[in-house]
């Protein structure tokens, strides 16, 4: 007797379609590439439809469709080459886990676990803490941070430049030490033939005219933990008094914004329940305040916490931040920069074509060092003992690094292997899921549809600039530094 074999069959890819600016566009998964497609395309996407056909009956229903069988056989393999289309329905594709040896680009210094304030939302120092900083230092000293210069130094195999980001507690808490650090980290870069770049983050509490001018004049960028206006600020961000925080900071704010010129100051919202209206608070701060960039993001906390977003509250913020989305866009078309800083960053990855293993640089490109010294996967994990990859005197513990990055690759988390916005996503925050799940990871399952609806808001806004203005993106990408 013989065996009949079915003749393998075409199938679609994984893919996101998209309309945009009139046109229509697809986002292919397994590449994180952007396409946009005309009839043709269309025509062959459109039959395979929930369906799969073999070569043969493809080309008879494009040709009965009208076309030249030479014209339909090249459509065809034109759609294959890139990916479009595939023979059967095969596994989803994940990207390749990065190198054993990937080398380091920057360390996130938290120069003290001390703070000034007492935010009652605050992941290093609140009910959902993972942090154990008892009989530890709480301040660095500059034998550690030089350590930490020398070992970012020698991991960053073949980098042309590194970064350090200044971290708390309270960072300007051990300013001394941060401007020791950026003199000796300035001489032994140079001597290493590398280039050096800095960040920091702070309460703006403690700044003062001179801290700006040593700011300035050494081109490190500023990003400001601030949720809005003074009743919205002084919420959850007061003193350990219960006094709120902004009649301090805002002339401080004022100073530094007008004096610092040599980067751009950014504003991070941590936005909790009550602290939803995401335009209003941009107005005040972009507006009003004069910050260049304002980004948000949910405050990372467990379910029950009273200042956790609820659903209700995340779909607020969504249809906020769709209409930020939309202000963003109009000045796009017009080639202006508007600020709102997830859009930004959001494009900046769509141009790149990102398509992640890991959700971030989280115990591969970045580490965090804590003021002893130990050596954690972020700074969102500084000071926990379970979550230590080694010291800055004894260098990394690949064994431990191993264990944190293969739990975290995206093709280790069940649920995302079926999600078409995994390229930019990878399962989410690292420290997050920890929280929410105990799992380091765990896909942030709480966050997926938000996630999907938001990067195809960011997708439409690439489609329509890519139609309408296409050099606004091309300028962007140079700003940037992504061309």
């Amino acid at each position: 007797m013989t065996v009949m074999q079915a003749l393998p069959a075409y199938a679609r890819a994984e893919y996101h379609g998209f309309e945009a600016g009139g046109s229509q566009f697809v986002y292919l998964v397994s590449a994180g590439a952007i396409f946009e497609i005309d009839a043709d395309v269309q025509a062959v996407l459109s039959r395979l439809d929930g369906q799969e056909l073999t070569h043969a009956a493809l080309i008879r229903e494009l040709v009965a469709d009208g076309r030249e069988p030479a014209d339909a056989e090249a459509l065809v393999r034109e759609l294959r080459a890139a990916r479009l289309i595939q023979l059967g329905v095969a596994a989803p594709v994940m990207p390749s886990a990065p190198p054993a040896d990937f080398p380091l680009q920057a360390l996130v210094l938290n120069v003290t676990n001390q703070c000034n304030l007492a935010c009652t939302y605050c992941y290093e120092f609140g009910a959902d803490k993972i942090a154990t900083p008892a009989g530890k230092p709480k301040y660095m000293t500059l034998e550690t941070a030089k350590a930490s210069v020398d070992l970012l130094i020698a991991e960053a195999v073949g980098r042309k430049a590194v970064h350090i980001t200044f971290f708390g507690g309270e960072t300007l808490m051990n300013f001394r030490l941060l401007r020791d650090v950026v003199d000796y980290a300035n001489e032994a870069t140079a001597a290493a033939g590398k280039g050096i770049t800095y960040s920091l983050t702070t309460n703006a509490t403690l700044l003062t005219p001179d801290i700006v001018t040593f700011l300035s004049d050494n081109r490190i960028g500023v990003t400001v933990s601030m949720d809005g206006p003074p009743e919205v600020q002084d919420k959850h961000r007061v003193y350990k008094n219960g006094k709120g925080s902004y009649a301090v900071i805002e002339p401080r704010l004022r100073t530094l914004i007008a004096h610092h010129k040599t980067r751009a100051i950014t504003a991070r919202v941590t936005l909790t329940e009550g602290v939803t209206d995401v335009v209003r608070i941009f107005r005040h701060l972009k507006d009003e305040l004069g910050f260049h960039e304002v980004g948000f993001a949910p405050v990372t906390t467990g379910e029950e916490r009273a200042y956790s977003l609820d659903a209700n509250g995340m779909d607020s913020v969504l249809a906020q931040f769709t209409a930020l989305a939309d202000e963003w866009l109009d000045y796009a078309l017009r080639g202006q920069v508007h600020g709102f800083t997830n859009v930004s960053e959001t494009i900046s990855e769509l141009i790149s074509g990102v398509n992640k293993s890991h959700p971030c640089g989280a115990g591969l490109g970045l580490m965090g060092v804590s003021p002893s010294g130990d050596l954690s996967p972020c700074h969102r994990f500084t000071d926990a003992d379970t979550h230590t990859m080694g010291h800055v005197s004894s260098g990394i513990d690949r064994a431990k690094q191993g264990e944190f990055l293969k739990k975290g690759h995206v093709e280790a988390k069940y649920d995302c292997q079926s999600c078409w916005a995994r390229p930019l996503c990878a399962g989410g925050c690292h420290h997050e899921a920890f929280v929410r799940y105990g799992d380091t990871g765990h896909a942030n399952l709480h966050y997926c549809d938000w996630i999907r609806q938001w990067t195809d808001t960011c997708l439409r806004i690439y489609g329509v600039l890519a139609v309408q203005n296409p050099g606004f993106l091309e300028r962007f990408a140079e700003r940037k530094g992504l061309s």
